[in-house]
């Protein structure tokens, strides 16, 4: 498998889980129907983990372009690489976006509200007020992708051992240690986290493609009363999670490297 498909598998696997999960939780006669914020994010760590397990050892498993924006701007992955997993994420996410729009599929029709069928494809702010809104999905990447390099961190061996193993051996063994390793579960237990204690004021997309590339299939599938995709909002979760993915990893950088 190369890296542009690992990464849209690994995105279409994300999509479909959590928007799964979305959908599951809000639209009527599911057997989840309105079972809580604490079932959504829960999915969403767990959809998260499981995307990583299937395609780490292929493309390191971004599935978010904010992360891969944010390992380009510490010169961890060539910037020529960046659009070959941007587009792949998105195309990925469109997939896994229009699989729950099928799996569902008699769920549609006896949703009547709108707002409600869009959120199981977009984020919307529970209070619309785009700076804070901004700021928010800001603060929930940084903290991902933060985190995120901080789980994954090769310098987690100690100086001792770096310098007995050398650079290049400590690397090998960290890429060997993903394999049967608990570090994707880790990963989405920081997603599950950042969604209890910042996913309040935005729903915390904090990955443009998970919020954009399922937005756009709300616009396109023949969704019935679905209305509009509220396009003046769709450019919040795309800026802020990017802002603070550079962030977090310049942060990251700083503290760690």
């Amino acid at each position: 498998m190369n890296e542009f498909t690992a990464e849209l598998v690994g995105t279409f696997l994300l999509i479909l889980l959590g928007g799964g999960v979305c959908a599951n939780v809000s639209l009527k006669k599911t057997c989840g129907h309105d079972s809580g914020w604490i079932v959504v994010t829960a999915g969403w760590g767990l959809a998260v983990a499981m995307a990583i397990y299937a395609v780490v050892n292929f493309s390191g498993a971004h599935i978010n372009p904010a992360v891969t924006l944010g390992l380009a701007s510490i010169g961890e992955l060539p910037w020529s690489d960046v659009p070959k997993y941007v587009t792949a994420q998105f195309l990925g996410a469109i997939l896994g976006a229009t699989t729950v729009w099928l799996a569902y599929l008699p769920h549609w029709e006896v949703t009547e509200d709108p707002a409600t069928k869009l959120g199981v494809f977009s984020n919307a702010p529970a209070i619309r007020k785009p700076f804070a809104n901004l700021l928010c999905e800001i603060i929930g990447t940084f903290a991902l992708v933060l985190g995120v390099l901080a789980i994954l961190s090769p310098d987690a061996l100690t100086p001792v051992q770096q310098d007995k193993l050398g650079g290049e051996k400590a690397a090998e063994l960290a890429r060997q240690g993903w394999e049967n390793s608990l570090k994707p579960l880790l990963v989405g237990l920081l997603v599950f986290s950042i969604g209890l204690s910042l996913g309040g004021p935005t729903g915390y997309a904090i990955n443009p493609a998970r919020d954009l590339g399922p937005r756009i299939a709300h616009a396109l599938l023949p969704i019935p009363g679905k209305g509009g995709s509220d396009w003046s909002y769709a450019w919040i979760p795309v800026v802020g999670p990017c802002i603070g993915g550079v962030l977090g990893a310049l942060v990251y950088k700083m503290l760690w490297m």
